[in-house]
């Protein structure tokens, strides 16, 4: 029998500090609720210290994970941050508080402004103190990639013999080469006593597109966790992508002496429910769940496939949701029907709720021939954006064309429940839209990026707006939008990231 190599799943901390891919509470529980059907073994719900919203993340997330996964949460060396962390995690059944510290000359010399001894002692300490409140203790070594090696295996020495039952050694940067990261993890099981009855975890980042390489050569050389987010989401150019690695896993289990136990057929429907929440589109070139990973335009390519599928495909494209068959509802489903659909994408809803979304589902169902699972996540996505408003859209009206100038009236809704009406004229449409929101709300803000998606197939399909606004502190806001009319979504889209925006501020 393989080793078994266990999935941490940090989408919901380090995958949402990617900026402009910030999560509310309720979209985090949607996800987490994916997470256990892929079967992850830990969920890394957040860093509760950090904010009220991730604090409360954390304790919503522990509380449905029950038993069937373990729920970690992130703390800093820092005991407040350990004791928030420990209270987050209280109603856990398998709760793991993960703690550590900078260890290489940079982190330590250049940020903390401490020695090694120092250092040694805040890590013991932050172990020992997290040990009080939990037996699960996993810690960090920060920027493991580039420390020294014997300074490196003290640490992880001294953390073992403080009680750590998880060591995790992350290349932070993405600055390793696979071979010398490999051979630092064998380093490390030959030099530190007790190693083998701990688990070791690596934590690897795509910088220079190598995370995943990186991950398993660290899994090859006596790793036996893998922290990865659904995508490859996260800070810089992003974290190992847990689709990449345990199909890497599973293509080559016997050379690495490894398997894990994630339900791969729940791939497809996780990319895409990542995808649609943070608005952080897949490349359709992505390895595992782009929509080109399983296409073939080359005749001699295609002409292989059709003989044997394995001539130019080494998956099989249903082992990770991709191609399967599913129910399609229309205008003339009923409430089961579409009840039974929400609940496999993640989703639960009786009642009074269930019907106010059957009338939704209805009004689009009355337009398309046929609603698919991406409509339906759009939907809800809407719903929840709508319930969280600041303002909120009452009316938008564009006229356009040539010889034209663009106008648009927009009705607005502000907390008070005062309405406002602006026209605008611009270069474009949108661009008078934007203009007449922007005399409404009064906030400074910057537009950094526009796009736009059709969420399904066919000229009926929604059309899904993609917003990201830099706010005058630089930080990133994503808004998202969709309806059947472009103008709408667009609409819909600033007025989200506005929100977004305003509400952080209070």
């Amino acid at each position: 029998m393989t080793r078994k190599i266990h999935i941490f799943d940090t989408t919901l901390r380090d995958g949402e500090q990617s900026p402009g891919a910030s999560m509310n509470t309720e979209e985090k529980l949607v996800v987490a609720r994916q997470l256990l059907r892929l079967k992850v073994d830990v969920i890394e719900a957040g860093f509760p210290i950090s904010s009220p919203g991730d604090f409360e993340s954390v304790r919503r997330i522990a509380e449905i994970a029950g038993n069937d996964a373990v729920v970690c949460a992130l703390s800093r060396a820092i005991d407040k941050d350990i004791d928030v962390a420990a209270d987050a995690l209280k109603y856990a059944k398998r709760p793991r508080i993960h703690t550590g510290i900078g260890v290489s000359p940079s982190h330590m010399h250049d940020k903390l402004h401490i020695t090694e001894d120092q250092c040694l002692e805040r890590a013991v300490h932050a172990v020992r103190y997290a040990k009080r409140y939990v037996e699960d203790v996993q810690f960090y070594a920060e920027d493991a990639g580039r420390s020294d090696y014997a300074f490196l295996a003290r640490m992880i020495q001294a953390v073992i013999d403080a009680g750590a039952t998880v060591v995790n050694i992350p290349d932070t940067t993405g600055y390793s080469l696979p071979d010398e990261f490999g051979a630092r993890i064998k380093y490390l099981f030959e030099n530190v006593r007790g190693i083998e009855d701990v688990t070791v975890a690596v934590h690897c980042h795509n910088d220079l597109g190598m995370a995943t390489a990186l991950a398993l050569s660290g899994v090859r050389n006596g790793a036996t966790q893998v922290e990865c987010t659904i995508n490859g989401l996260g800070e810089r150019a992003g974290n190992t992508a847990m689709e990449e690695v345990v199909m890497g896993i599973r293509m080559h289990g016997s050379q690495l002496n490894a398997h894990t136990d994630v339900n791969t057929r729940e791939f497809t429907k996780a990319s895409r429910l990542v995808s649609s929440i943070t608005g952080m589109g897949v490349q359709a070139n992505k390895a595992i769940v782009g929509s080109n990973a399983f296409a073939h335009s080359s005749g001699i390519h295609q002409d292989g496939v059709l003989k044997k599928r394995d001539t130019y495909e080494i998956i099989n494209p249903s082992d990770v949701g991709a191609g399967v068959g599913q129910i399609v509802l229309t205008a003339r489903s009923g409430r089961a029907a579409l009840k039974h659909r929400l609940e496999e994408l993640g989703y639960e809803f009786e009642g009074t709720e269930l019907d106010e979304l059957y009338d939704a589902f209805l009004a689009i169902a009355d337009k398309k021939k046929e609603v698919y699972d991406e409509d339906l996540e759009s939907l809800l996505n809407e719903r929840d954006r709508e319930e969280s408003a600041v303002y909120t859209l009452e009316g938008v009206q564009v006229s356009c064309g040539f010889p034209l100038t663009p106008t648009a009236t927009v009705t607005l809704r502000d907390p008070e429940g005062n309405i406002s009406t602006v026209c605008e004229w611009g270069t474009g449409p949108i661009d008078a839209v934007y203009k007449a929101i922007d005399k409404i709300i009064c906030v400074e803000n910057d537009l950094s990026e526009f796009t736009i998606t059709s969420v399904t197939r066919g000229l009926d399909a929604l059309g899904e707006v993609t917003v990201r606004v830099k706010a005058a502190g630089g930080q990133v806001f994503t808004g998202r939008g969709a309806d059947g009319d472009i103008i709408v979504s667009s609409t819909k889209a600033y007025l989200n990231a506005l929100n977004r925006l305003i509400s952080r501020r209070h």
